[in-house]
């Protein structure tokens, strides 16, 4: 019988609805937690704050390009405002920029800090946008709220998550971003089949 169950997928710090989401979370309640009530989001909250919501409800945490926003103390109050938050079979789902591949990069290509790195669908991308926060949205919002106040590389996120409530962590790497993939226990075979993970 096909698992009937509707999963809630909680994006904290995805600025509006019209950015899309992974194809994994089609079908899902999709769920915006964001700062800025300007975008629209379904709940206007500082993600430090998430201890103060109802434990257990989500089924899975995107968070994509907004841990780096915040200074790395207050990193752990989101992380573990999101082991709060999320369901004990639940998992997050993480994306920051690779500040150990940056650094590869800019040294093996004699790089300065303004140089052009990669397009987004923002625009061009450089090595101080990666750094520091992207500079024509902070200059253009006047927000400095999309500054970068941390780093992450692949094992310093693995470790964080660990101290943070998430024992299993599986990390990947490429085009200049670490993704990461964490669980309160063993993922389930649903999560397996969907990330297309290892079954045994």
């Amino acid at each position: 019988m096909a698992d009937q169950h509707i999963r809630k997928v909680l994006n904290v710090g995805g600025n509006s609805k019209n950015i899309a989401i992974p194809s994994q979370y089609n079908g899902w309640q999709h769920m915006l937690l964001d700062i800025d009530p300007r975008g629209m989001p379904d709940i206007v909250c500082d993600a430090r704050e998430l201890m103060n919501m109802e434990a257990n409800q989500y089924d899975a945490i995107y968070c994509s390009h907004n841990l780096e926003h915040y200074y790395r103390h207050d990193v752990y109050k989101v992380l573990r405002g999101f082991a709060h938050v999320l369901k004990v079979d639940g998992f997050v789902d993480i994306r920051v920029p690779d500040i150990e591949a940056l650094m590869r990069t800019v040294v093996e290509n004699k790089m300065d800090i303004d140089d052009f790195l990669y397009d987004s669908p923002a625009g061009p991308i450089t090595v101080r946008d990666v750094i520091y926060g992207y500079g024509v949205e902070i200059e253009r919002s006047g927000n400095d709220f999309f500054a970068h106040k941390t780093g992450f590389s692949p094992i310093s996120l693995q470790n964080i998550l660990n101290e943070c409530g998430f024992p299993i962590v599986l990390v990947s790497v490429g085009n200049i971003e670490v993704a990461a993939l964490a669980f309160k226990e063993n993922p389930t075979d649903y999560v397996k089949n969907l990330f297309s993970l290892p079954t045994t």
